[in-house]
């Protein structure tokens, strides 16, 4: 089992993987968050990593930066 601390730095590293997409497709997160139909206080906490995400918001980062998981995972 993953400590607390683990899952932290998943969570940071995920949110810095996101980040990336961002400056990839040119995006703030206030564009994305409409892009991706996502509330935008909840696309700053997942940038920050302070989300523990579940896989159907992942795959809706995903859809809403025009990538497929694996592509946004990629960058993890």
């Amino acid at each position: 089992m993953l400590s607390l601390e683990n899952k932290q730095q998943i969570q940071v590293k995920f949110g810095l993987a996101l980040r990336k997409a961002l400056k990839l497709k040119k995006l703030g997160l206030r564009q994305f968050a409409l892009e991706a139909d996502m509330e935008y206080s909840h696309v700053q906490r997942i940038a920050a990593g302070k989300v523990n995400l579940e896989l159907t918001t992942i795959i809706t980062i995903a859809k809403g930066l025009k990538m497929t998981p694996a592509e946004l995972f990629s960058l993890y």
